[in-house]
């Protein structure tokens, strides 16, 4: 993306105010202004018919999560910089175009190039790069959209095709909810992981009803091991919270409105009779995954949504005990991919080695703190771990951080501004991020 003079004042200016802030530390500011800047050239592409492409970085796909997760720390310019907000509103249509196209896939072409996984047997199109489901995929764009309004009064992204998208959404996500009895979904790749496919014929282990949304694949990409995602679940709820009231404030939709509350009540039911747990140690917490047949997986993963992220997402707030609780479970050697050594201590995820931090776990970590010294103990971790790059990576070793996986990871970068724009003070405009508990908890 070509940068205007505009634009390039209201970064400037925005460094120049963390670089103030933490003048003690000099190297986080560069490390931010290299975050920024490297998003928007390098993955941020602005085409001709309005819209906008965002890829990864390493891979020329945009995935819907990634891609409003890449430019959200961007919304706290979009107010007074027009380019910025021409930018996220071209992706918040580019996303709904998506939807529109197969609310089932994860990432996307350019254009009907036929490039990506062709071959997964599932019901691909030119356009996919890959159809592995994952609820958070559609709640991302739904937030953007709600952010971007938030953020800059904006309502013209809020038109008959995101009514029509949300639509699929909500149709979608009620399909799912009869995982077993109504979905037609299907994924299966040959000669990979096993994390990389579904089992019994790509339908993914069986589930029993429980008001909570079915989902294939976790934001890792990974399959989920039990079909409800409690973290994309709540997230879910979230993001039909703030469509409704998209739909009832901008929209004049009534009827759209009220169908995301029902939706999200019966999704939050499910959660919570469902999803939790006595742990022996740690007391009432959440699951990660659960099948309605009371089996659970007890862990965290690195990717967002996760457990930790739970206040950030905007479901329960980071003082709730339920948090409290599973959020020291999830800092703790009771999750199994928690790993402590030489260099660090922190979230990873069994999408990368064992033993391998995420820096977009330690950044979920610090946004979820309280306390504004941990916030810059974990920045300063961040910047410690980064191999000399200037930027952030995927994962890196616990005991060697010169040992990691992705030179620069887009998501990584722009969730390290994020956290430093957090300590100095400065946040995306986000109502309501922290909520009442939901009844019954």
């Amino acid at each position: 993306m070509e940068l205007s003079p505009t634009t390039k004042n209201a970064l400037a200016a925005l460094v120049d105010r963390v670089a103030e802030a933490t003048q003690d530390y000099p190297k986080l500011a560069r490390i931010f202004r290299n975050a920024l800047l490297n998003t928007l050239q390098t993955t941020v592409q602005r085409k001709e018919d309005g819209t906008t492409f965002v890829i990864t970085g390493d891979i020329p796909a945009m995935w819907l999560r990634d891609s409003a997760a890449q430019v959200r720390p961007f919304l706290v310019l979009a107010a007074e910089d027009p380019e910025l907000a021409d930018m996220i509103e071209g992706l918040v249509r580019r996303q709904i175009a998506c939807i529109l196209q197969d609310p089932y896939a994860n990432a996307f072409n350019e254009g009907p190039t036929g490039r990506g996984h062709q071959a997964d047997r599932t019901e691909m199109t030119p356009w996919l790069w890959e159809r592995k489901y994952e609820i958070d995929s559609l709640c991302y764009p739904l937030q953007l959209a709600y952010l971007l309004w938030r953020n800059t009064g904006r309502t013209s992204h809020l038109d008959d095709a995101f009514a029509a998208a949300a639509r699929r959404v909500l149709a979608t996500w009620r399909t799912e909810q009869h995982h077993e009895t109504s979905s037609t979904y299907a994924f299966e790749r040959s000669d990979c992981p096993p994390t990389d496919t579904l089992p019994r014929d790509g339908r993914g282990a069986e589930v029993g009803y429980t008001g909570m949304t079915w989902s294939g694949f976790r934001p890792s990409d990974d399959a989920c091991t039990y079909g409800y995602l409690v973290p994309s679940n709540m997230f879910a709820v979230v993001a039909l919270r703030q469509l409704a009231e998209m739909a009832r404030e901008v929209l004049g939709d009534a009827a759209l409105a009220a169908d995301s509350e029902a939706l999200l009540a019966e999704i939050d039911e499910g959660i919570r009779k469902h999803a939790i747990v006595e742990h022996p140690e740690h007391g009432r917490i959440f699951a990660y995954e659960t099948d309605g047949f009371g089996h659970h997986q007890l862990m965290d993963d690195a990717n967002v949504p996760s457990l930790l992220a739970i206040p950030y997402l905007g479901y329960i707030p980071a003082s709730d005990p339920l948090y409290v609780h599973t959020r020291r479970f999830v800092l703790s050697r009771s999750n199994p991919y928690y790993y402590e050594g030489k260099a660090a201590s922190g979230v990873g995820s069994p999408h990368t080695p064992e033993g391998y931090i995420w820096h977009i776990a330690l950044a979920m970590q610090g946004l979820t703190a309280a306390e504004r010294e941990e916030k810059l103990r974990l920045l300063l971790l961040m910047a410690d771990t980064d191999a000399d790059a200037g930027m952030m990576h995927e994962g890196f070793s616990a005991d060697d951080p010169a040992s990691f996986t992705r030179p620069w990871f887009s998501w990584a970068n722009m969730m390290f501004c994020e956290l430093l724009m957090d300590y100095c003070g400065v946040r995306v405009r986000t109502a309501g991020r922290e909520v009442p508990a939901p009844q019954g908890f």
